[in-house]
């Protein structure tokens, strides 16, 4: 008999890639790639279709008609940072990871950043183009010393801080607004924090590294201007946008901002006639942050093998719309995903109607790690149920669309176990499963609402709850035994002080309907439901 040979994974490479990182994706078993740069947008949609994942940098435009057209996309692969030019939430509805590099170019960006400041200080450009024109005007171009003058960095990440130490290296003062960062950590990089407001007002150069989002677009226009102190520099090698470009040029013309020097653009190429190209203030070169060799081979590499790791083995690099799990880290928090998983495809099978709530708290060990994954899997195996397009990236916003609140929370205490995650639904009914990691890292179901047991939780699974009385084992085995349903395992639990008690009944396979009427129709069954709890 002939097999069908195995679909090869499809990997789209929209832009230039290095080589570097183009053998890393051709060179894993069972990746197939395509390069194609420079495609239009029609020839985009069409290519799309049926590849598992795309690569791209800046040139590609990402829009949900593209992703709607790619049915099979798992990830999208930014070789750089910023991702303004993919649609994120279009890709996330889609369960569709997007990932960057953002530690690839930072000393590259970074660099740029203060190459800008020190040109635009001295005047370097125009010294350079006066010269070559075969003048020699030297008391024109006075520039400015930044030794001792304050430079204020706007965010504080990865290329910020590396701005900010290099400033720091220049015998310059840095000051710094970030609302992520702590006093602490900015005491760390020898960096004062503070307002947005008294930055403005305090530096000499002010250099801008925030992604451009809508709380950030346009973030310096008039009303920043306004505050600034007069002759102040701007420099920016982030994004095109953050800056209001028009109230840019006001500003240079009447001197509250005495120079800029510009990497982006809000529409690039912004175009030889745009006002700040022209501008003899203004300093300018073409979105060259991370076009270094090193840069470009960094980012290239660094993309492949996150889209690579994401496709055969489940490993999120970083990302912007689903918790990271480097290889080290999904090693050690893998049995807690699958517990994870486990506990919400039980809550979300057994519950009959909508939910309004789910509790979710972790204990002992559990609550040392980091829980978002974990909480994002509970998740995915709740809503497994109301649709077939759940996944890590999605079931967050799927979730607040089914209107699920979502309430976690860690205690010191362990129930009695190392590790243990327990989980509350309300609504249709109200449930509570508490699970735990045993030796050897292996999910158990430890608590159902009153009864606790010790409970493998895979395969086609019985809840059965029943009054406390002879017989009820004996018959359940019969009814199964006679349907030539197999009992792989059974756990027994008991209330005393209700004279109940409880099985959780693992079985080879699944009994229809017919046999899950006769058990709820036995001697004092309170109760009969079935779940599938998967491998």
């Amino acid at each position: 008999m002939t097999q069908t040979p195995t679909r090869a994974t499809q990997v789209l490479v929209t832009d230039s890639l290095a080589p570097q990182g183009l053998a890393i994706l051709e060179e894993a078993r069972g990746i197939q790639v395509a390069y194609r740069p420079n495609l239009s947008p029609g020839e985009l949609l069409e290519a799309v279709a049926g590849v598992d994942a795309l690569v791209i940098r800046s040139g590609t435009k990402v829009t949900a008609d593209v992703i709607a057209a790619g049915e099979k996309l798992r990830v999208i692969g930014r070789a750089g940072i910023g991702v303004d030019n993919v649609d994120v939430p279009a890709a996330t509805a889609r369960g569709i990871v997007v990932m960057n590099t953002p530690g690839g170019n930072s000393i590259t960006t970074a660099e740029h950043a203060i190459a800008l400041l020190i040109s635009l200080a001295r005047h370097i450009p125009q010294a350079t183009a006066s010269m070559k024109d075969g003048k020699w005007e030297k008391k024109q171009f006075t520039g400015l010393e930044l030794y001792n003058r304050t430079l204020g960095v706007i965010g504080l990440g990865n290329i910020g801080g590396i701005v900010a130490d290099r400033a720091r290296g220049l015998g310059m003062k840095v000051i710094a607004t970030d609302p992520f960062l702590s006093q602490a950590a900015a005491q760390k990089l020898g960096v004062e924090l503070v307002s947005f407001d008294e930055l403005l007002r305090r530096a000499d150069a002010i250099s801008v590294h925030v992604p451009r989002t809508k709380e950030t677009t346009g973030m310096l226009g008039r009303d920043a201007f306004d505050k600034v102190r007069p002759g102040a520099l701007l420099i920016n090698a982030a994004r095109g946008g953050i800056v209001d470009e028009k109230a840019l040029v006001d500003a240079l013309d009447d001197g509250r901002i005495g120079g800029a020097a510009l990497d982006v653009f809000e529409k690039e190429p912004p175009g030889a006639e745009h006002p700040l190209v022209r501008h003899p203030n203004v300093i300018c070169t073409p979105h060259l942050g991370a076009s270094t060799e090193q840069a470009q081979v960094n980012v290239s590499t660094a993309v492949a093998e996150q889209v690579r790791d994401y496709l055969l083995s489940d490993i999120i690099g970083p990302a912007v719309n689903v918790p990271s799990i480097s290889r080290e880290r999904l090693a050690q928090m893998r049995p807690y995903l699958i517990l994870g998983e486990k506990l919400g495809r039980f809550q979300g099978q057994l519950c009959p109607g909508s939910i309004d709530e789910i509790e979710i708290e972790y204990s002992g060990d559990a609550a040392e790690t980091d829980v978002a994954p974990i909480t994002i899997a509970v998740l995915k195996g709740l809503l497994e149920p109301m649709t077939d397009r759940v996944n890590m990236v999605n079931a967050p916003l799927i979730a607040q669309q089914h209107g699920i609140k979502v309430v976690e929370s860690k205690a010191s205490r362990t129930l009695d176990f190392t590790s243990a995650i327990s989980t509350r639904v309300s609504g249709c009914l109200n449930r509570l499963i508490v699970g735990a990691i045993f030796h050897g890292g292996q999910p158990r179901i430890v608590r159902i609402d009153d009864f606790m047991l010790e409970a493998i939780p895979e395969g086609p699974t019985l809840l059965l709850h029943n009054r406390d009385q002879p017989g009820v084992v004996g018959t359940v085995g019969a009814v199964l035994g006679d349907a030539g349903i197999n009992i792989s395992r059974m756990q027994l639990a008991l209330v005393r002080e209700r004279s109940e008690a409880a099985m959780l009944v693992n079985v080879d396979n699944a009994p229809d309907e017919s046999v899950m009427e006769r058990l709820r129709e036995l001697p004092h069954m309170i109760s009969a439901q079935l779940v599938d709890l998967g491998p």
